[in-house]
């Protein structure tokens, strides 16, 4: 992440140079008239290229929709917590854990770190609010990559009020990569791509037709003032009547053509390659003949291919946040929607099979547990088999 204005301004050897003449250029001529430097490109401005924002809000809205469950480790085994966490509860002062979690993945998403300010804590110390800062407000000083120092709008934060989540890190580094400012060239490539093509649309692009005499010559104010009467007859959509000297003759050139869908279409199958998102989606181009027949399958590839690096960053980083023995982990399985039948059908192995009871089967589908004495806290007859119970032998009748 590059420096900002202000910490530059601490370390400027222009500070030195007393009273040293320094002029500003303020007119030059390669400053307009042109497309704009495709290197420089914002995050806000880099979300105004659809396969940019449909790249990053598939990934927000599924990982942001996603149930977050809590767990105590026990030794090898791992009991779910009942309770929900302040953090989860509560985690700014907005109250929101679905805009809370868009927060940090857009902030991930676009400038490769997510940056979180401590603002309160619980009395054993851990934390249980956290507001997520905008990543161009903080700088970090990565000289000592053990203890990194944090800087928030020039004033220094102590580490420990910091919660720092990187995308991609290089070794040796603390601050994530920016893709936005990594991958500028593509992007910017990609918005003077919309520009051109909106400029041509609405520019006219080429004449729509042609009108020609090849009796006499027209004149420049002649030729207006047919062109004027052609045009006003096709808007009214009139009936066009001409002479035998005339010839008119509409042009047509596809999109194809020009070369804007193509380029378009490459520009977010690259985009869509940098956030490992399924180009079709976006607005790129199917990435091959494999396609997968059912919602649940669909759903499945996304999670493996797309969402878990990003959901293994978060429960990690989650994780440090808990106290002792408790971790955190996404519910994936809520993105696997499945037909009724199939649902039910699962439900019933659960229960044959004795690794779930009624009562946990009701719960995954929000319905309340039977009442004390109904058995919905009975495990099944595979969890009443005695594990003692020595196979049969041959010989035996």
């Amino acid at each position: 992440m590059p420096m900002p204005r202000w910490a530059r301004a601490i370390t400027s050897p222009f500070r030195r140079m007393g009273q040293a003449t320094l002029r500003a250029i303020t007119s030059v001529p390669w400053g307009h008239g042109g497309p704009g430097n495709p290197a420089e490109v914002s995050a806000s401005r880099a979300l105004t290229l659809i396969p940019v924002f449909a790249s990053v809000r598939l990934i927000a809205d599924n990982v942001a929709a996603l149930p977050l469950q809590l767990f105590r480790r026990d030794g090898a085994d791992r009991q779910p917590v009942s309770y929900v966490p302040d953090l989860f509860w509560k985690p700014d002062v907005q109250g929101d854990l679905f805009t809370w979690l868009h927060k940090c993945v857009l902030s991930m998403a676009l400038r490769g770190n997510a940056y979180g300010l401590v603002t309160q804590w619980d009395p054993l110390g851990f934390p249980t609010m956290v507001e997520w800062l905008n990543p161009d407000d903080v700088w970090v000083d990565e000289l000592d990559p053990v203890k990194p120092k944090y800087y928030w709008k020039g004033r220094f934060v102590e580490a420990h009020r910091i919660v720092h989540i990187p995308w991609v890190v290089l070794p040796g580094k603390v601050v994530g990569l920016s893709p936005v400012a990594l991958f500028a060239q593509t992007i910017g490539a990609g918005l003077m791509v919309t520009e051109y093509g909106r400029s041509w649309f609405t520019n006219g692009g080429t004449p729509p037709a042609v009108l020609k005499n090849s009796q006499k010559t027209v004149g420049p104010d002649e030729s207006e003032e047919i062109s004027n009467r052609l045009a006003s007859r096709m808007r009214s959509r009139k009936p066009l009547v001409i002479g035998s000297d005339w010839d008119f003759e509409a042009l047509k050139v596809s999109p194809e053509e020009s070369q804007f869908i193509e380029s378009m279409r490459l520009n977010a199958s690259q985009i869509a390659a940098i956030y490992g998102v399924p180009p079709e989606k976006v607005g790129g181009e199917m990435g091959g003949s494999l396609t997968y027949s059912t919602v649940e399958m669909n759903s499945l590839d996304l999670i493996n291919t797309t969402l878990r690096p990003w959901l293994v960053r978060l429960e990690g980083a989650f994780t440090r946040l808990m106290p002792g023995r408790e971790f955190v982990r996404f519910n994936v399985d809520a993105m696997l929607r499945t037909s009724v039948l199939d649902r039910y059908n699962a439900h019933g192995m659960s229960l044959a099979q004795g690794w779930r009871n009624k009562d946990e089967v009701r719960a995954l589908e929000n319905l309340s547990p039977l009442p004390p004495g109904a058995g919905g806290d009975v495990y099944g007859p595979a969890a009443a088999i005695p594990a003692s119970t020595p196979p049969a032998q041959e010989g035996d009748s």
